[in-house]
């Protein structure tokens, strides 16, 4: 087990931003850069041009992504989804936490550093704002501990400005997520009266993304994010992490001129803290895999830019498994990854069938309540339905009511109706059968939903009539 870095030599209690008498302690994070920084910035741009231009995108007509809980519909890559299409949604939600738990055993919190939007906003965002208001690390703190005057003063308007600007823009378009783009369009231009709840969930949203970028930061990562605290039961020995090779680093030990560091018994590790420094959640990688760690790789850049000024190799601290540094053994698909692979796979094909063979078109048929049978002319009897028809096409559908079973005749009520594209429509109609033909006080009856001579749904209800 790597070296723990406390004077007591045990193990710390405590998170890295809490002091011992709770107080939080403010994480002062150097700018980091390198390759992998680099990298992970591109991935952050462009998962940011994904998350501003997705609700503008349009596919069948229906917004890319949607989430509208309200009004229970969803889309997801122009596809809508229905109440009725809770099977598909239950095995997506599985095969999406079999694939958090296969990425997890095996790469790791990457998700974290490279993916998560608290991450990426926090980051690439607003973290670049604060540097070029406020300064690096060392400016920083120099900031926080001089008194209110009016540089200060300055600085701090202008960095709470920007941030409560950008969160409110955060907010408007994460509504247009949840109530779509053009019901967010008709918010913002309408009069305010009439959107007093949308308005509010706006207003709270921007304070919420407010004081989470601008004081909370990092401990929604070690404090109410679940996925960190999964990670002590996911994790083993062979699971990629950022890893510090404490074979190769210690005993640690300030470098010095024209020093023979194998005869004094120090490893690579100079001992600079810049892989501390440079980390947005306060901790020593060097105490190996911790709650707070995000695998964000900025440790692993500043270590590699150090080893190159002191003339050492790199990947003293880099992606690895315990075991891969413990036995120097390269890493290999482990069974319990294996395992999970089938599992997501076969759920994924499960997901495949269901949405391949779904019915674009559902109807449910109830007769009106609290209607009773009416007696007609000729010996016929009437009883009145309505059916709510789910559209799930991307094309508008004239639909046409059939009885199937039996000598039936539709009567609808209105004008031909058509129910639009991706959406609920609902028909009025009445079913005329004669009396002789009913088999006694309810008789069941099979009714077909057609549009253009084809049959799109079929359901059943029950007819009412005389008791013979």
């Amino acid at each position: 087990m790597q070296k723990q870095d406390d004077s007591s030599g045990s193990f710390r209690d405590r998170l890295y931003t809490i002091d011992e008498s709770g107080k939080r302690l403010w994480v002062f994070a150097k700018k980091p850069f390198g390759k992998l920084t680099n990298a992970r910035n591109i991935t952050g741009i462009l998962l940011l041009i994904f998350f501003f231009s997705a609700p503008f995108i349009k596919v069948n007509g229906q917004q890319l992504l949607l989430f509208d809980f309200i009004h229970r519909t969803f889309a997801i890559f122009g596809v809508q989804f229905w109440p009725q299409d809770f099977n598909l949604f239950f095995i997506g939600m599985i095969a999406l936490m079999v694939f958090i738990i296969l990425f997890t055993v095996t790469y790791g919190r990457i998700w974290c550093g490279w993916a998560c939007p608290q991450t990426i906003f926090m980051e690439v965002v607003f973290r670049r704002i604060e540097y070029w208001i406020d300064g690096d690390a060392h400016r920083q703190k120099v900031l926080e501990a001089k008194p209110w005057d009016a540089d200060k003063i300055f600085r701090r308007v202008l960095k709470h400005g920007i941030f409560y600007l950008i969160s409110f823009i955060i907010s408007n378009y994460f509504l247009m997520y949840i109530m779509g783009s053009g019901a967010w369009y008709h918010l913002v231009t309408e009069s305010p009266a009439d959107h007093v709840a949308g308005l509010a969930g706006m207003a709270v949203f921007s304070f919420i993304f407010y004081f989470i970028f601008s004081w909370f930061r990092e401990q929604v990562c070690t404090i109410v994010c679940p996925y960190g605290r999964l990670q002590g039961v996911l994790l083993d020995r062979e699971t990629i992490v950022i890893s510090y090779d404490y074979f190769r680093g210690e005993e640690r030990g300030a470098l010095r001129k024209s020093e023979n560091r194998s005869e004094t018994k120090k490893g690579d590790c100079i001992d600079c803290n810049q892989c501390v420094a440079v980390c947005p959640t306060g901790i020593d990688i060097r105490n190996g895999t911790q709650l707070e760690c995000i695998n964000c790789a900025c440790c692993i850049d500043a270590c590699n830019d150090m080893m190159k000024r002191v003339g050492f190799n790199p990947g003293l601290i880099r992606y690895a498994s315990e075991k891969m540094v413990a036995d120097k053994k390269p890493w290999h698909f482990t069974m319990r990854s294996v395992g999970y692979t089938i599992v997501l796979a076969a759920l994924l094909v499960a997901l495949g069938y269901f949405l391949m063979s779904r019915n674009p078109v559902e109807a449910t048929v109830l007769r009106s309540p609290g209607m009773l049978f009416q007696e007609l002319e000729g010996g016929r009897i009437s009883n009145l339905y309505s059916v709510k028809v789910v559209n799930k096409t991307g094309q508008d559908l004239p639909v046409e009511i059939r009885v199937l079973s039996g000598q039936g005749e539709v009567q609808v009520i209105g004008n031909a109706p058509v129910v639009a594209r991706q959406s609920l429509g609902e028909v009025v109609f009445f079913i005329l059968m004669d009396r002789s033909k009913l088999a006694g006080s309810k008789t069941e009856v099979d009714i077909g939903i057609f549009s253009g001579g084809k049959k799109l749904d079929q359901t059943r209800a029950t007819f009412v009539g005389p008791a013979k």
